[in-house]
Formats: C-alpha cells, sequence, structure tokens
C-alpha cells in the first residue's frame, strides 16, 4: 500500500482480447505442515483499526485486508501471484473499440444479507461510486475511484466511467468513456467490490460528514458490510479488535476456521510479544532485525518484492536542473553497500523504477553502477563549483522499502561528500510533514518510496513519470508522450515494449536513482498452515487452517 505520490490512473491489461474461464491458483510460498484441523480462531494482529468496511471508502492496507475477507470483485489476482483471475465474473469480454466491457457472472451467488448477487447489483455498485456527491468525491475519501476512473456524474472533471447496463441477471456490461489499458486490472482493487445495494441503502452508507482530513462515515462501515466474500462481518471494537465469522453459504472454497480476529496492536515490539506470548497467531511487517530471532520458534514468510525506494531529485532546484550533477549522484550512491548494511535478506537493488515482476521491466537500462570516480568526473564537467544540495529524509517511520530512513540517508550523504558534494541535511516527521513537503515540490533532494497496488508498469511508471508534478520539477515530453501511449495500448506485447523504452527515456534523464526493492516478513505460529503471502496484499484467510498446538 502506498506512500502515495499525487493519484492518477493505475493500469493493467491482463490478455485483453481473451475470454478468461474459471481458473485456479496453486498456493506458493505459503505457511504450511501437517495434521491441519478443521475450525478454530485465528487471531491477527493489525496495526490500526479499520478506517470503514466500506471499500469505496479506503485505501488503507489495514482496513482493505479485512475488506478482502468480506467482499469479491468481478476479478481477483491469483493467490501468491500478479495475475488477474475470474472471482465474481467467470469470463470477460471487451469490444472491439476497447469501450465495453461484458462480464459473464457467477449464479446462485449471495450477499451476507440474503439478498441475489447479479448484474442490476454490479451497475448499482458502480453507478454509486460515479454519483458520489459533496466530500465522497474528494480523492482523500474515494481514492480509488478518482485514481482509476477520475471524475464524477457532475462532469466536473473528465471520467473514464460512461456508464453500466445489466443486460440480464447473469451480464454486466461496463463502459468506457475511451478505450484504457487500466481497467480491467483496477477491477482488481478492493475499492471496486461489489457490496449488496439492500444494505448499502438500509444504512445510509452515502452519508459523509467531517473533513477530507477526518471524514465520518455513517453506521454501514463499521457495522453492517455486506458482500459475498467467504467472511461476514461480526464485530468491532475501536482500538481493540475486528471479528469476523466463516459464511456458511459461500459460493466458493469455505473456510475451516470458524472466526478471525483482528486484533489492533499499533506497536511493532507488542505484537512480537503477543506472538511469542501466544496471544496471536500472525502479523504483517515484521521489523526486520526481528527475523532471525523469530525464526527459532516461528514460521518467518516473505512477501514477494513488490515496491521500490528511489532518492528523487527536483529539477525546478539548481544544481538538480545539470544533468552532469544528476549522473554524478547516480554513480556516487553505493546501493549495494547500502543494502548489505541496513536491509534485509532477500532484498534486491534496484535498476528500473519498478519491480523486476512486472511486465514492461527493463533490465537492461543504465544502472549507473557505483563509480565514484566517474562521479567525480562529471562534477568536474558539469561546470558547478561545490555543490551543495540539501537532501530530505523522514522521520517517526518505517517502511517496507526503507525500514531505516536516517540510516540510508547517513550512507548515502557520506557517498555524496566523498565525491564532493556538500550535502546540507534535512529531516521533517513523515505524516503529513514530509509527504505533503516532497509532494508540494519544497524538496531538493529525497528519500521516499512506492509499493505497488497491483502488476503493472503503470502503476509504477506512470504514477512518477506520466505528467508534470511538483517533486520532480520537469517536463519531458518525450518520457510523457511513451507513457501515455502505453497506458492506452491494447495489445501486451507492444504495451511492454513501450515501458522498457520509456525506461531507457527515464534513465538517460535521470529524475532520480531507485535503488532497493524489499519483500515485508510475516510472522506466525507454527500451527498456521495455507497462509500465502501475495505481493499486492490480497490474501485470503479461508485458505488458513489451524494444525495442532
Amino acid at each position: 500500500m502506498p506512500v502515495r505520490p499525487i493519484p492518477r490512473v493505475l493500469a493493467l491489461v491482463a490478455a485483453l482480447a481473451l475470454v478468461l474461464a474459471a481458473c485456479g491458483g496453486g498456493d506458493k510460498g505459503g505457511a504450511g505442515g501437517a495434521g491441519a484441523k478443521s475450525g478454530g480462531t485465528m487471531i491477527f494482529a493489525a496495526s490500526s483499526d479499520p478506517k470503514s468496511l466500506d471499500p469505496a471508502f479506503i485505501s488503507d492496507g489495514e482496513s482493505i485486508r479485512i475488506t478482502n475477507q468480506l467482499y469479491e470483485g468481478l476479478v481477483a489476482t491469483k493467490p501468491g501471484g500478479l495475475d488477474i483471475v475470474p472471482s465474481l465474473a467467470e469470463s470477460w469480454t471487451p469490444s472491439a473499440d476497447g469501450k465495453a466491457w461484458t462480464f459473464k457472472l457467477r449464479s446462485g451467488v449471495k450477499f451476507h444479507d440474503g439478498t441475489d448477487f447479479n448484474a442490476e447489483a454490479v451497475c448499482f455498485n458502480f453507478d454509486r461510486q460515479y454519483n458520489f456527491k459533496g466530500l465522497a468525491q474528494s480523492d482523500a475519501v474515494s481514492y480509488y475511484w478518482v485514481s482509476v476512473f477520475g471524475g464524477f456524474s457532475d462532469k466536473k472533471e473528465p471520467s473514464l466511467y460512461a456508464g453500466c447496463e445489466a443486460s440480464d441477471p447473469q451480464t454486466a456490461v461496463i463502459k468506457l468513456t475511451h478505450p484504457s489499458s487500466s481497467f480491467l486490472a483496477a477491477l482488481s482493487l478492493s475499492s471496486f467490490s461489489i457490496q449488496s445495494p439492500t444494505a448499502l441503502k438500509q444504512y445510509k452508507a452515502d452519508e459523509i460528514g467531517g473533513t477530507e482530513d477526518s471524514p465520518r462515515f455513517s453506521a454501514y462501515g463499521l457495522e453492517h458490510p455486506t458482500g459475498t466474500g467467504p467472511f461476514k462481518f461480526s464485530s468491532f471494537k475501536a482500538g481493540d479488535r475486528t471479528e469476523i465469522v466463516r459464511n456458511d453459504d459461500y459460493w466458493g472454497k469455505k473456510s475451516t476456521l470458524d472466526k478471525v480476529i483482528f486484533r489492533t496492536i499499533a506497536d511493532g515490539a507488542a505484537r512480537r510479544q503477543a506472538l511469542e506470548a501466544k496471544e496471536i497467531q500472525g502479523y504483517d511487517n515484521v521489523d526486520p532485525n526481528d527475523v532471525e530471532a523469530l525464526k527459532a520458534n516461528f514460521q518467518v514468510l516473505q512477501r514477494p518484492a513488490f515496491n521500490i525506494a528511489y532518492v528523487g531529485m527536483n529539477q525546478a532546484k539548481p544544481p538538480l536542473d545539470n544533468i552532469k550533477i544528476r549522473q554524478a549522484v547516480a554513480y556516487a550512491l553505493n546501493k549495494d553497500a547500502l543494502l548489505k548494511a541496513k536491509y534485509p535478506p532477500g532484498s534486491q537493488a534496484a535498476v528500473d523504477f519498478m519491480p523486476p515482476d512486472v511486465p514492461g521491466y527493463n533490465p537492461d537500462v543504465n544502472p549507473y553502477k557505483y563509480d565514484p570516480a566517474k562521479a567525480k568526473q562529471l562534477i568536474a564537467e558539469s561546470g558547478v563549483k561545490n555543490p551543495t544540495i540539501e537532501f530530505w529524509y523522514p522521520t517517526d517511520v518505517s517502511r517496507p522499502y526503507m525500514p531505516d530512513p536516517a540510516g540510508n540517508f547517513q550512507a548515502f550523504k557520506a557517498d555524496l561528500e566523498k565525491v564532493g558534494f556538500k550535502i546540507v541535511p534535512k529531516s521533517a516527521p513523515w505524516s503529513p510533514d514530509y509527504l505533503d513537503a516532497y509532494q508540494a515540490g519544497k524538496a531538493q533532494m529525497y528519500l521516499v518510496g512506492w509499493t505497488g497496488d497491483f502488476g503493472d508498469a503503470d502503476n509504477f511508471l506512470g504514477v512518477f513519470f506520466q505528467a508534470e508534478k511538483p517533486e520532480w520539477g520537469f517536463k519531458n515530453p518525450k518520457i510523457f508522450g511513451l507513457l501515455d501511449a502505453a497506458e492506452r495500448e491494447t495489445d501486451q506485447a507492444k504495451r511492454e515494449t513501450l515501458y522498457k523504452q520509456a525506461a531507457v527515456e527515464i534513465a538517460k534523464f535521470v529524475p532520480g536513482v531507485p535503488y532497493a526493492h524489499t519483500g515485508p516478513f510475516l510472522a506466525f505460529a507454527k500451527n498456521v498452515q495455507g497462509y500465502v503471502p501475495s505481493p499486492v496484499t490480497t490474501e485470503l484467510f479461508n485458505s488458513v487452517t489451524l494444525g495442532g498446538q
């Protein structure tokens, strides 16, 4: 989940011209063991309460972890991977012009309130978000609608969404204003899960108060969330827990667990202590420094790396407008030494601005391998005497792609000073100070990163470089044009080629320096079986069983 630059369209085409029949994914890399038994309660530690359990209004990981159990979308991601697979839709077909998508829906599916899932319910959900008013239109509230579809029915901003038609109970046709290679994979996001229209109306889900910074949602979100998923909502207690129970009427693989409890434990050390005390059976985002010690008595799983840590450079602030200075920075940074000193096993030095598993990744872009002599030469050629850079880093935070921001800063500061840069340190608390400052273009050079929402190049390169943004401070029509073309290209092979070309141009232009990918860790009691870590955190607990103690 994101540390987000300014939102924009997310994208993926998973075989645009194919009609996909239902397919399954084998477990890989999951928690395992023998002696699984039916029933029982799984207690998983969350770092915070869910903000809401109405997926249309959330973008934080802890809320999404729970909504993934309660709701389903038309499509999903394959367990443990990035491929798009059927969910509530058994198959889909795009029109010849790419502006209409016909989804054939599963029959016999019920919402948790006993009402029917059908094409009218699908259209109700998409029309609901398209018709949001007032505060509900804020990207702080309906982040993914704004990111994926853009505007709303008031037409203040253009929208990708043109409407939805229920041509029969098991056929929904979603219409777009223009062809979009982003559309299909975007539907795998929790925000586009299908909710019970009856419950949404009964509990007045669209009534929102408060402000963008502190919205107040209706009782629906934390009292009556109603989907089709393998678990049903049971209860929520602020600051303590959220409980969900098995859906015995689920259309798919029914859970063997009777109940899952998400305990709110904000402190990472306290989560570890709770696991060791057998108060919980698992937790996410394990401190990398705890991994080896935990392995003695617990299962430690690593989520596939699906993030990027990078040094950003704002070209609106000299001397970073000088390409030789930017190149010098790139050659000066010793990525391998930093990863060895500060990152957990399995971390990778970055070359492209996206992870290797993403279609369109280009391993052949110029990686600016560590070369202090080359960096000194470029500084001399730049004509800049005694180049000085204000270098920002965040405090009060640890991110999966940046476990120790201050440590990263100190290592890179030493690298840069070694070749002749004068570095002026600048730090700020992560949220909101640091995020607001760098996104507003106030930072000259800065440490940040991104965790992808799903496996697509546009969710990385497009998010960063498809348009002019204050944090980068540049206009580059060639890069912008390549990324625009790639986003709309419906031929997957051609699309990947465009992203590889864009990666080459980005590397030549050096807007920043990608330096690390890392997979976060999860820890479980040894009796937990069947948990399959996902690169996009879409794990389902109906695959989990508890073995003997």
